[in-house]
Parts: structure tokens; C-alpha cells; sequence
């Protein structure tokens, strides 16, 4: 995937843009669950352009297309070539990390969230945020067939809650936003609790 994002780096991004009231909805479902604490450190996994590790106060990120790093360095963000399955940081170096659609494009996701354990400090928080696979969102993705979700493997709530749990996550929590189509969407959603209504799911555990 990563020539597809270094290609279309400045397409990928001009959606944030173009479907702004979307954007904002799922900033807003992620702070739900983002910790707030005192000289947090944190990391975005597969941080694209740092739209959401800018905007969230992420301090670093990592991602395996240049291009894209390069956009997330001009907005402030600390970001690293790297991968999901390969993280460039020491055992225990962060409080929280977040992996915002990108669980769908990597290809080992057990080996990503063994990773991001791997990272977090004891009672680290992990924050995931998917297009649900089941919602209505989910299955017009996958009929569309668009230059990014073409080779993408959406996945369930529940699916990836179990990958979580075979990993070394519990406590679990869930938000969920864009409750109609981002082009279609005249403002900033609420998020609701749990999911199976929602396109966008938040799904938030922590290291045991």
C-alpha cells in the first residue's frame, strides 16, 4: 500500500477537507477515549499526513510512506519512517498509541497490535479507530472499490477486539460516529456509545 499512499498523498488528504464535518466527528469520537495526562507521551501508527497526531496533540509518529511523512512533519508532528509490524522505539516508551483506519492496510495486524504492546508502559491505552466492516459504511467501501480500499481488509468490532484481547489488551470501550455518509453530512456528530449504527468505530483498551 505504501506506493498507493505515496502516489495519491495530496488526494488522501483533500478528503479531510472535502468531508470536514466527518473529520470532526471522528476527532471528537477519539477524544472520548484519548487519555489526558501531563507530558503524555504518544504515538500515531501509520500517522499518513498527522491530520489526527496534529490536531490530538500526538507528539510522534511513524509511517512507511514518505510523501505522507513529509506533509506530517510540515504540520508539526515528530514523525519516523516505520512500520506497524516493525516500531523504530524501545519496549515501554509510551503512555498511549493510536492506529486511526490504518489496521486495514497493514498486512499482519496481530503482529501491529503485539508492537504497540510492546511500546505502551504498563496501563498504557491503546485507541483504534475502523470503518466497521458489518456497518452501512463498511459494505459501501468494500462494493466501491476506491484507489485506497481496493486492497484494504476491513475488519469487525469484534474481531478486532479479540485480536486486542490475544495480545495483551482489556478494559475495553467503545464510541462511534458518522452515522450517515461523510459527502452527505452538514455538521459535527455527536458521538454515541458502543457501535453497530455508526460507520466509524473508536475502540479503546488497555495493557495489562
Amino acid at each position: 500500500m505504501k506506493s498507493v499512499f505515496d502516489k495519491y498523498t495530496k488526494k488522501y488528504d483533500k478528503w479531510y477537507e472535502k468531508n470536514k464535518f466527518a473529520f470532526l466527528s471522528e476527532l471528537k469520537a477519539i477524544r472520548k477515549v484519548l487519555p489526558r495526562k501531563a507530558n503524555m507521551e504518544s504515538l500515531e501508527i501509520g500517522v499518513g499526513t498527522g491530520r489526527f497526531a496534529s490536531t490530538l496533540g500526538i507528539t510522534k509518529g511513524i509511517d512507511p510512506s514518505y510523501s505522507m511523512l513529509k506533509v506530517a512533519q510540515k504540520r508539526g508532528v515528530d514523525a519516523y519512517f516505520g512500520t506497524g509490524e516493525n516500531i523504530p522505539f524501545k519496549d515501554k516508551t509510551f503512555d498511549c498509541a493510536i492506529i486511526v483506519i490504518t489496521l486495514c492496510f497493514v498486512k499482519n495486524p496481530k503482529k501491529v497490535l503485539k508492537e504497540t504492546a510492546r511500546i505502551l508502559k504498563k496501563n498504557g491505552r491503546i485507541v483504534i479507530g475502523i470503518v466497521d466492516k458489518k456497518s452501512f459504511l463498511g459494505k459501501f467501501y468494500q462494493k466501491k472499490k476506491s484507489v485506497f480500499y481496493k486492497k484494504a481488509r476491513f475488519y469487525s468490532v469484534k474481531k478486532v477486539t479479540q485480536l486486542l484481547k490475544k495480545t495483551g489488551f482489556s478494559k475495553f470501550s467503545f464510541y462511534q460516529t458518522l452515522f450517515i455518509f461523510p459527502d452527505k453530512m452538514k455538521s459535527q456528530e455527536q458521538p454515541k456509545r458502543g457501535y453497530g449504527k455508526g460507520g466509524f468505530v473508536v475502540i479503546a483498551a488497555t495493557k495489562k
